[in-house]
C-alpha cells in the first residue's frame, strides 16, 4: 500500500471513529480534514469577485448585500450535489453525464466550461496589468514609449501580458511534477491575495471604530433581499436625477449597469468551471463515499464562510466611500478640504463619453434639437453629476477603499516620502492584492482548461495534451488588455462574468439530473425526505440559476448589439444559433441514447 492509501485509510478511519462519538468529534475531524473547500474559496476570491463587490458598491450601496452570500449558498448547494455524486460512484463527472443522463448535456456542460475559462481569463491579464500599470510600477510604464514600432498603450500593455503569462506559463509547465517551487509560489500567491482580502477586513474596523462609524442597521438591512433593486436606482441617486434633464435616459443607464453588476457577482460566486473542478480535485485526494459529509461541511465552511466574510467587507468599504459621490475632479478643480484635485485621464475620457452618449441620446430622440451644440443648451448640472457618480473606476481610484486603513499613521508617512508623487500606501497594497489575485486565477483556470480538453479528447490529464489545454486560455486571455481599450480595464470582469452566467444553468441542470440517476447512483440515490430535500434545494438553485441567464439573456436581446430589434451584430447570430444547437441535440439525444441498465450498488 502506497503512502497516499495509508494516508486516505488514516483519514476514512478519523472519520468513522468521530462519528461514534458524537456531533462535536465530528465536525472536529472534518474540520481538521479540510481541503477542498479552500481551494475553491482560493479561486472564488479572484478578481472578479472583487471586481463584483467593488462595483455593487459604487451602485447599489448596501442594498445588494444579500446578492453574493445567496448566489453562494445555491453554489454551494450544486457543488454539494456533484461532490455526492462523484463520492458515491468514483465515475469521472464527464463521463457519467454522457452515460447516464444525456451525451449533448455532457459535451455542453464540458464545451461551456472551456468557454467560460477562456473568456474570464481575459480579464484576469487586464486586472493584472491595471494592477502594474496604476498601482505597483507607475514610474516605470510612464517612461514607456513605443516598442518595435507600436503605440505607447500597447507597448505597456504587452510588457505586462509577458509579466502576467510568462510565470503563469511557467508554473503550469512544471505543475504536474510537483516539488518544493510550486509549493512556494502558491503560498506566494495565497499571500498576496490575503494581503488585499485583510486589508478589506481592516477598512471596515477602522470605519466602524473612528468617527460617526458605520450604519450598521442599514447594512444589515442589506442582507435582507429587496425587489426594488430590480428596476428602481438607489435613493442616493434621487436627488440628482431630479435635477437632471432627463431623469429617464440616466435611470435605464443606471439600472443596466446595476443589473450587469448583479449578474458579475452571483456569476463569480460559483462559476461553472468551478463546477467542473471540484469533483475531480476530491477524486484526486482517494475520497469517495465515506467522506461525503466531510466535503459538505467543507465547501460549506471553507467555501462560504471566508467568501462571506470578504466581499461583504470589499461592499461596505467601497459603498461608504463611493456610492453617490461624483468622482474627484470632475465636478471641481478642488476638493472638501479644498485641496487641488485633477481626474485622472481615464476617468475623464470615461466621464466624457458618458456626457456624449446623454448629449447623442437627446438629438436622436427630441425633434427641436438638430445639434449637438444645441443638445448642450439642455444639459444641466444634475446630468453632470450623475455622469460623475457612475464613470467606472479603475485600479489606482478603487484602491483609495484602503486609505482609512494607514490614514495619519506614521507608515503612511513614511511610504508618502519614499514612493512616487507621495502615493498612499493603501495604493501598493491593492496592487499587490490584485496582482496576486489575477495571477492565481489566471494560473488555475489555465489548469482547468487543460484538464477539461483533456477530457475531452479522452487524454490522461498531464503531460503535452493537458499543457496544450493550459497555454490555450493563457493565450486567449492575454489578449484582455489589447481588446479592451478606453473603459475601466476593471470593468472588463463584468460583461464576461454575465456570459459566464447565461452558461451556468447547464451545470446545475446537468446535476440534477446526475442526483436522480438510479443507474448512476444505484442504493446511493437519496430516498424518501433526503430525496425530497435534496430535489427541493437544488431545484430553487437551478431554478435561480436558469431565471437569472434568462433575465441576462432577454435584457441583451432587448437592447444594444444583441437586440433583436436590429439586423446587425453577429453575438446575437452566434449566442442564438449555439443555444438552438444545443437544445436541439439534448431532445435528439435523449430519444435516441442507448439507456444504461440500473446501478445496483456502489
Amino acid at each position: 500500500m502506497s503512502d497516499d492509501q495509508v494516508k486516505i485509510e488514516e483519514q476514512r478511519q478519523m472519520i468513522l471513529d468521530a462519528r461514534q462519538k458524537g456531533t462535536g468529534a465530528k465536525l472536529w475531524a472534518y474540520t481538521k480534514l479540510s481541503g477542498p473547500g479552500w481551494l475553491q474559496s482560493a479561486i472564488t476570491l479572484g478578481g472578479g469577485s472583487l471586481s463584483g463587490s467593488l462595483y455593487l458598491g459604487i451602485l447599489a450601496g448596501f442594498s445588494l448585500m444579500w446578492l453574493q452570500p445567496l448566489a453562494m449558498i445555491m453554489g454551494v448547494i450544486m457543488l454539494s450535489a456533484i461532490g455526492y455524486v462523484a463520492l458515491s460512484t468514483k465515475e469521472r463527472p464527464f463521463d457519467a453525464v454522457r452515460r447516464h443522463v444525456n451525451p449533448a448535456l455532457g459535451w455542453g456542460w464540458a464545451i461551456a466550461t472551456m468557454m467560460a475559462n477562456l473568456v474570464w481569463c481575459m480579464p484576469q491579464f487586464a486586472l493584472g496589468s491595471a494592477a502594474l500599470q496604476q498601482n505597483l510600477a507607475v514610474g516605470y510604464f510612464q517612461g514607456v514609449e513605443s516598442i518595435g514600432g507600436l503605440s505607447a498603450e500597447n507597448s505597456r500593455d504587452l510588457i505586462t501580458v509577458f509579466m502576467l503569462l510568462i510565470p503563469a506559463s511557467i508554473v503550469v509547465w512544471f505543475y504536474n511534477s510537483g516539488g518544493w517551487g510550486i509549493r512556494l509560489f502558491e503560498i506566494i500567491l495565497k499571500i498576496m491575495v490575503g494581503v488585499v482580502v485583510i486589508s478589506f477586513f481592516g477598512v471596515v474596523l477602522k470605519m466602524a471604530t473612528s468617527g460617526a462609524g458605520l450604519e450598521w442597521g442599514q447594512i444589515f438591512a442589506g442582507f435582507i433581499p429587496d425587489a426594488s433593486v430590480f428596476y428602481k436606482p438607489s435613493s442616493a441617486f434621487s436627488d440628482a436625477l431630479s435635477r437632471s434633464s432627463d431623469a429617464d435616459y440616466w435611470t435605464n443607464l443606471i439600472m443596466k449597469d446595476q443589473r450587469d453588476v448583479m449578474i458579475t457577482a452571483a456569476a463569480t460566486a460559483v462559476g461553472i468551471n468551478m463546477t467542473f473542478l471540484l469533483p475531480y480535485s476530491m477524486l484526486q485526494r482517494g475520497w469517495d463515499k465515506d467522506f461525503r459529509g466531510l466535503a459538505m461541511f467543507d465547501l460549506s465552511t471553507g467555501l462560504f464562510v471566508p467568501f462571506l466574510l470578504a466581499t461583504s467587507c470589499v461592499v461596505i468599504a467601497s459603498a461608504s466611500q463611493f456610492h453617490g459621490h461624483p468622482a474627484p475632479g470632475l465636478l471641481s478643480d478642488v476638493d472638501s478640504n479644498g485641496n487641488s484635485v485633477t481626474a485622472p485621464a481615464g476617468i475623464q475620457s470615461g466621464f466624457e463619453k458618458l456626457i456624449a452618449g446623454r448629449l447623442d441620446h437627446e438629438v436622436k430622440t427630441n425633434d427641436q434639437i438638430g445639434s449637438v451644440e444645441e443638445a448642450e443648451a439642455v444639459m444641466t448640472e444634475g446630468d453632470r453629476e450623475i455622469a460623475a457618480m457612475l464613470v467606472r473606476r479603475d485600479a489606482f481610484d478603487l484602491s483609495k477603499a484602503l486609505e482609512p486603513l494607514f490614514a495619519g499613521t506614521a507608515v503612511q508617512e513614511e511610504v508618502e516620502e519614499v514612493t512616487p508623487r507621495g502615493k498612499p500606501i493603501g495604493n501598493y497594497l491593492f496592487g499587490i492584492g490584485v496582482l496576486g489575485m489575477a495571477v492565481s486565477t489566471i494560473i488555475i483556470l489555465m489548469l482547468i482548461n487543460g484538464f477539461v480538453f483533456c477530457e475531452m479528447l479522452g487524454l490522461p490529464s498531464h503531460g503535452m495534451a493537458h499543457r496544450a489545454g493550459c497555454l490555450m486560455a493563457g493565450l486567449t486571455g492575454a489578449l484582455g488588455p489589447f481588446l479592451w481599450r478606453g473603459d475601466a480595464k476593471f470593468w472588463l470582469a463584468v460583461p464576461t462574468s454575465v456570459f459566464g452566467f447565461m452558461l451556468l444553468p447547464i451545470a446545475y441542470i446537468t446535476f440534477f439530473c446526475l442526483m436522480n440517476s438510479s443507474s448512476l447512483l444505484g442504493e446511493n440515490r437519496p430516498r424518501g425526505l433526503r430525496k425530497l430535500g435534496w430535489n427541493l434545494a437544488m431545484g430553487v438553485a437551478a431554478g435561480l440559476a436558469t431565471f437569472g441567464s434568462g433575465w441576462t439573456l432577454w435584457s441583451k436581446l432587448k437592447s444594444g448589439p444583441w437586440s433583436l430589434s436590429t439586423n446587425s451584430g453577429i453575438e446575437k447570430v452566434i449566442l442564438l444559433g449555439l443555444l438552438s444547437v444545443l437544445i436541439v441535440s439534448i431532445i435528439v439525444t435523449h430519444f435516441t441514447r442507448k439507456p444504461v441498465e440500473d446501478n445496483p450498488g456502489n
